[in-house]
């Protein structure tokens, strides 16, 4: 399976402003692209901080509008690669409560932003998409069943998987991988197994 990468979703971006550039020409970038946030990069185009939306107003709240992108942004930078998988980059979203990172390159260059919004890209996949990628890819290619004895439908992301495996050990590792598909919401379960070959003594439903 391969699961979307951070230069998949991400916008590539020339959008960026220096330690230098002021509140007002920030707040003329932030209004002529059309977006919240913008880095602030050296002179090797290196992130080394982000001015949002937020900055600026709380900035102006204060009374003044005469500063810099170096007064104003929020620093260091918490930046993504290319090659990350997305799922990397929405736990370091999370980690670090910010809602986008400057995407780089191998020297550390600024080549594009990945946003929260960009994310949701991946709860947007046609439902037939996901429905294929589960049947070749999970069932076919990864766990060697045969697509005939199981049924994969979707929904508005959420999956139903209904039919018999061969062992009911398999059943778990099924979900799971269903589960780790971009685009998926959820899984039912409503597979059935052949034999059981899970010890009592470690179940886990009852």
């Amino acid at each position: 399976m391969r699961h979307r990468s951070v230069s998949d979703l991400m916008t590539p971006t020339a959008i960026s402003v220096q330690r230098g550039t002021t509140f007002k020409e920030i707040a003329r970038i932030l209004d002529e692209f059309g977006v919240t946030a913008v880095p602030v990069v050296d002179e090797s185009e290196r992130p080394v901080g982000v001015v949002s939306e937020a900055d600026l107003l709380r900035r102006h709240d204060s009374g003044s509008d005469i500063n810099t992108a170096a007064d104003l942004m929020s620093h260091p930078a918490i930046t993504a690669e290319p090659e990350w998988s997305v799922v990397r980059a929405a736990r370091l979203m999370e980690k670090h409560r910010v809602k986008r990172l400057p995407v780089v390159n191998g020297e550390g260059r600024l080549i594009g932003v990945l946003s929260r919004s960009d994310l949701v890209q991946l709860f947007l996949r046609r439902d037939h998409a996901i429905q294929e990628e589960i049947l070749e890819d999970v069932l076919t290619h990864t766990l060697r069943l045969s697509p005939s004895s199981l049924t994969v439908e979707v929904t508005d992301g959420l999956v139903t998987i209904s039919g018999t495996v061969r062992q009911h050990s398999v059943v778990p590792v099924v979900l799971r991988l269903c589960r780790s598909v971009d685009g998926v919401v959820d899984v039912i379960d409503r597979l059935d197994y052949e034999q059981d070959d899970i010890p009592s003594e470690v179940r886990t439903d009852s």
